[in-house]
């Protein structure tokens, strides 16, 4: 017996052209063991809306393997692999050569990672218990941190209104509301057990419980990218050894696929690097041109204020 096969309104999804009705009928009922998650809760994003390139999401680690029918062709497909390749990965910060041109007009530089924690679920799925026990794990972890990394770490729930202020000023703070993360489950018992950590000053910070368990983050004003990075190199190395000092517990590492994440686009290094800059030229033209200029370079345009957050004048 299998559910009854979804109407997936996003059609040119990958999860339109891998999730057919025979894989669908395989594999409907089957739950994960970490946090009960099933294959009609990570498609729901593809189900539910028409403009989604991937479309699934997993609820935990056991969801990549439960449903790897569905997972293995929409991430070798996406990322371009094979079904025997192997991850790799070079956090060497003395390797980077170059640097961005201090004439460019950047304003500021970012690079971050997620990293998710073995044992617990990942946002899609993960529950209420689960999400607890990973921010109470990450306030003794940050605990730890020393020198340029040390910092304080600010719960949402029972936020004061200065605090909040001040991390939205500063571009930091997270916020609820994205269709996508609240279709996917990741925005349950919103902001129970979700927070920010960061330095003093404000260059390393971490967000637990938004689409990753962690999303660990390097930022500076200027175009220093191998600044930024060494600091992301340290910061990833610190937390990592100071979750494992305090619970035995390692980040979720695929020998095939690398760093876990709840979106299968993350898989692998999990990292995204971006810049602020000033375009004044292609925002005169609109953002098709800039999109089509991108396409070119396999850069993507995104907000000042997030994926989908558009721009400050012409940055």
């Amino acid at each position: 017996m299998s559910d009854a096969f979804p109407v997936i309104k996003s059609k040119d999804s990958l999860v339109a052209k891998h999730v057919t009705k025979p894989v669908w009928d395989k594999l409907s009922r089957a739950v994960t063991k970490t946090s009960g998650f099933s294959l009609d809760k990570a498609i729901a994003c593809a189900v539910q809306f028409d403009n989604q390139h991937c479309g699934i999401y997993a609820g935990d680690w056991d969801s990549y393997k439960v449903f790897a029918d569905v997972f293995d062709p929409v991430i070798q497909e996406y990322h371009g692999i094979t079904n025997d390749s192997i991850h790799t990965s070079d956090m060497d910060a003395t390797k980077i050569q170059g640097n961005i041109d201090p004439a460019a007009p950047v304003h500021s530089t970012r690079i971050r990672v997620g990293r998710s924690i073995d044992g617990f679920g990942l946002s899609p799925g993960i529950t209420k218990e689960q999400r607890v026990g990973v921010e109470n794990l990450m306030k003794k972890a940050f605990a730890n941190l020393k020198d340029d990394l040390a910092g304080s770490y600010f719960p949402l729930t029972g936020m004061k209104e200065d605090v909040r202020q001040q991390l939205v000023d500063d571009h930091f703070l997270f916020v609820s509301g994205d269709p996508n993360l609240k279709v996917a489950g990741m925005e349950r018992d919103w902001p129970e057990g979700r927070g920010i950590f960061h330095n003093k000053e404000k260059t390393f910070l971490t967000w637990v419980n938004e689409e990753d368990q962690l999303r660990i983050i390097s930022m500076q004003k200027g175009g220093d990218v191998k600044a930024v990075f060494d600091r992301l190199a340290r910061g990833i190395k610190a937390v990592g050894d100071s979750v494992k000092a305090e619970s035995g517990k390692d980040f979720m590492l695929d020998s095939k696929y690398g760093y876990v994440h709840s979106c299968p686009t993350n898989l692998g290094t999990g990292m995204r690097a971006s810049v602020h800059i000033d375009l004044p030229g292609y925002t005169k033209v609109g953002l098709t041109v800039l999109q089509a200029r991108c396409e070119e370079l396999h850069l993507q345009p995104r907000g000042t204020r997030g994926e989908s957050g558009g721009q400050t004048g012409v940055t």
